[in-house]
């Protein structure tokens, strides 16, 4: 059985983004949606979420490269000296990883922004992490004692099958050590009885998921549960990545090729809620 969510990463960074949510799953295959709580569009990224109630809303846990929620000075080793984020990964995760300090400013940030979900008042669909910094493993471990708290039930590991990326136009897989810590994290959140995707497919072509590329996963999608994550918007934002592109995306997930492709292929599209509460049926 094909069973496939449609995942927008990136739900209240700005007004193009959550215009492009609305309308790629008004009149495209999306089905799901990762909300940042820190974003700067997030009050209008909730109130379209109560509008459509059949997109899942997520978590899009931020720990670099964005706004926090807790004030800077209560978490000043993941921030720098303008109140952000930190952009250099590596850093951050040793500083993570060092100073009981960091780990401790790491769970009550996660913890906040866990809150300020809760506080939508919208079902917690599914959770995964800006630039998937959940392959660190304190992170994984900090998200898995806060989620549990929170109903977490959904989790993406992005492990992301290098046969299929080769059979839609000769892409190369991410790197070994990026799907070793993506196996990794996949393997202890299903040992805590959490659901991971089986595969997951936006890695190679983040920023990039073309109407071709697109339409070339959904003929060769495998078995089990998938999940496809994109990044569309109507256009560039402030804080966008250059180079994306967004209004490439959005095309691609309202064309109608899309549409035409789930068909011809039995594929059962949804939510992590409707394949969860499906098997447990």
């Amino acid at each position: 059985m094909k069973r496939l969510v449609v995942t927008a990463d990136d739900f209240g960074a700005s007004l193009e983004v959550n215009e492009a949510v609305e309308r790629a799953h008004r009149d495209g295959i999306l089905t799901a949606a990762s909300l940042m709580v820190g974003g700067a569009a997030m009050d209008d990224a909730i109130e379209r979420a109560r509008r459509l109630p059949s997109l899942g809303i997520g978590l899009h846990v931020v720990l670099v490269d964005g706004r926090p929620v807790l004030p800077p000075d209560r978490i000043p080793a993941l921030v720098d000296a303008r109140g952000d984020f930190r952009t250099d990964m590596v850093r951050t995760a040793l500083r993570i990883f060092a100073s009981p300090a960091a780990r401790r400013q790491l769970m009550a940030e996660m913890e906040a922004q866990f809150s300020a979900f809760a506080a939508a008042g919208l079902p917690l669909d599914h959770v995964n992490a800006h630039k998937h910094f959940h392959l660190h493993p304190t992170i994984a471990t900090t998200l898995m004692t806060v989620g549990k708290a929170h109903t977490m039930r959904a989790v993406r590991a992005p492990v992301e099958p290098a046969l299929v990326l080769r059979a839609v136009d000769g892409t190369r897989a991410s790197s070994a050590m990026e799907d070793i810590w993506a196996r990794r994290v996949q393997r202890r959140m299903r040992d805590a009885a959490l659901t991971t995707p089986d595969q997951v497919f936006g890695l190679a072509w983040s920023g990039a998921m073309t109407a071709s590329r697109l339409h070339g996963l959904l003929e060769h999608l495998p078995d089990g549960l998938t999940e496809i994550y994109v990044h569309p918007a109507t256009g560039p934002y402030a804080g966008s990545a250059p180079g994306y592109r967004y209004a490439e995306e959005l095309a691609a997930l309202t064309a109608p090729l899309a549409k035409q492709a789930v068909a011809r292929n039995g594929i059962i599209l949804g939510r992590f809620t409707d394949f969860i509460e499906g098997e447990r049926a």
